[in-house]
């Protein structure tokens, strides 16, 4: 097992798990941007039964993110018919230190639900190398050129 290029350059978190069928908002675990240049939140959707919902992106001075501002125009919607596909936001260079996604599942008309597989935060540019990933990642093994043969 090698250190690839990527891996040694970014940091994975898995920032929510799966929820359940339901129609509130729901906040992902903040970042902390502190010597990273900017993150990439992937949303998994599961079915969603109606409206719109989207995941946007929130940032704050401080850990808690308890005077959290939306950041203007990151919405990335989804449709009633996009049931089990991601919506991927990037957000480079955030003003704030600490950063967080929203998946707002209370839009559109009528709201009966959507079910969210889980939120992973992708943060790059990283000042130092290589990186360590979050402890809610497994294994995060890299190979170069491997040879066929029994995994």
């Amino acid at each position: 097992c090698m250190s690839s290029e990527l891996n040694a350059r970014i940091k994975i978190t898995r920032v929510m798990n799966a929820v359940a069928v339901g129609t509130t908002a729901q906040n992902s675990s903040e970042v902390d941007m502190a010597g990273y240049e900017g993150v990439l939140f992937v949303a998994l959707f599961g079915t969603i039964t109606d409206g719109t919902p989207n995941i946007k992106a929130q940032q704050d001075t401080v850990t808690g993110m308890a005077g959290a501002a939306d950041l203007a125009g990151t919405a990335v919607a989804a449709a009633a018919t996009d049931d089990n596909k991601a919506a991927v936001l990037d957000i480079k260079r955030p003003v704030e230190r600490f950063v967080r996604a929203v998946v707002d599942r209370t839009l559109g008309a009528p709201v009966t639900g959507c079910v969210i597989d889980g939120v992973i935060a992708i943060q790059y540019g990283a000042g130092a190398h290589p990186t360590a990933h979050a402890t809610s990642v497994l294994a995060a093994e890299a190979h170069a050129s491997p040879a066929e043969g029994t995994a």
